[in-house]
């Protein structure tokens, strides 16, 4: 039970406009996009989909209990008050959900990975987060119960979830009346935004007037421009890293502080706790509300990333295209070059000393691995991790042969 399939089907429609996004943003002379950053949305958004596909968690089974076992049947499966219903319910339960992902820390952990972004764009409506299906199950199983027929719960989940994917731009001015009912532009803005005066608002996903209810309601001033990002920056480019800072930092957290109750506290308190005698010694660092992440590229390692970027895309939509053709392991093998691949090319976008010699193993493994009887060599998704991992080596051998001396590469790639 799932309304990826929707989703799927929107994915071209997608990534139209993030192209029409950034060509209007070049004649208007506002540019919103960077390689990096966008590079990094669209990966984590297409890495997002793994969990899925690979059946990770158990929120089919516990929606399959909850509308068999404790259906309550109280909504008529063929009336178009179901519908209404239903889309309203999903938008409020979808409310309550994002603002405890905000208010609490281990949630707040699996949401961070969508608020990373530096850039506030169409791109970033992509950054979905893989490790939401640890406990998103617990506040929709409630439709279930009540009745909502399966049908109906995954065409209003994709809708909702549709729909939030063109409030993600800066380009959109404020909408009048539609800003007193539905999430536009404007005040999305406001939630992605780490100013003080915006933090922690607009959570509805399709109306705001359960914002404007709860008191969660901010809205866009003209005199304070909204900066992007967490106020604990990512700095880092890696998308497994940003699925799991949060993580990491509450666990660490928890190994240095002294008091046991603040040790399980670290787990489910604010997500701006943190324990007075580890704060002390390790202090949070100030918000910067001036500087990007944005190391240094080179030409070549912009096309590359480029190159890097369109592969995922087409080997990831050519496994979802023909998914029942491939073996659960199969699939569990795609799934790993899908998350490889953009991983070891950030280690390129951060200039890592071993980027070229890991690209360059992980080209050759890659290959071994569509050339074994592993995978289907025919598939179109192996033709296209062929092609990529080809092109890979090709770099490696441009950059060291034409491109200068491979320590000379290294030198450039450092510079700021």
């Amino acid at each position: 039970m799932d309304k990826s399939i929707i989703i799927f089907y929107a994915i071209p429609v997608f990534f139209l406009l993030i192209v029409i996004e950034f060509i209007y943003g070049l004649i208007v002379k506002n540019n919103t996009y960077r390689m990096n950053d966008t590079f990094v949305s669209i990966s984590i958004g297409l890495i997002s989909r793994i969990p899925v596909i690979l059946n990770l968690g158990f929120s089919a089974f516990v929606f399959a209990l909850a509308a068999t076992t404790f259906n309550l049947k109280l909504m008529p499966v063929d009336s178009w008050i179901t519908w209404v219903v239903a889309f309203l319910m999903y938008d409020l339960i979808y409310y309550i959900q994002h603002r405890l992902h905000h208010e609490i820390k281990i949630l707040w952990a699996t949401h961070v990975v969508h608020h990373h972004g530096e850039e506030f764009n169409m791109s970033t409506a992509m950054r979905q987060t893989s490790t939401g299906w640890l406990w998103k199950w617990m506040f929709y199983t409630p439709m279930m119960v009540i009745g909502i027929p399966a049908e109906v719960f995954i065409t209003v989940g994709g809708i909702n979830l549709v729909y939030q994917y063109w409030v993600h731009t800066e380009h959109v001015p404020k909408l009048g009346w539609l800003e007193k009912i539905f999430i536009t532009p404007s005040n999305h803005r406001v939630h992605h935004a780490k100013n003080p005066e915006y933090i922690d608002a607009n959570y509805g996903g399709v109306f705001i007037i359960w914002d404007r209810i709860f008191g969660t309601y901010i809205e866009e001033k003209d005199e304070i421009k909204p900066v992007y990002g967490t106020v604990k920056a990512l700095n880092s480019w890696n998308p497994i890293w940003a699925n799991f800072q949060v993580f990491h930092s509450m666990f660490l957290d928890s190994m240095r502080t002294k008091k046991w109750s603040d040790k399980l506290k670290v787990w489910y308190a604010p997500t701006y706790w943190r324990p007075s005698d580890v704060e002390e010694k390790y202090p949070t660092k100030p918000v910067d509300l001036k500087n990007k992440y944005n190391p240094f590229m080179t030409t070549s390692s912009k096309v590359f990333t480029a190159i890097q970027m369109f592969g995922i895309i087409l080997i990831s939509n050519s496994l979802f295209l023909n998914i029942n053709s491939f073996s659960y392991e199969q699939i569990g093998i795609f799934s790993l070059l899908l998350i490889s691949i953009p991983t070891i090319t950030t280690l390129l976008m951060q200039n890592n000393k071993f980027s070229l010699h890991i690209i360059s193993i992980f080209s050759v493994i890659s290959l071994l691995v569509c050339f074994s009887n592993l995978i289907p060599t025919e598939a179109l998704a192996t033709q296209f991790t062929i092609f990529i991992s080809l092109i890979n080596i090709l770099f490696v051998l441009y950059q060291i042969t034409f491109a200068g001396k491979y320590e000379e590469f290294k030198l450039s790639n450092i510079r700021s």
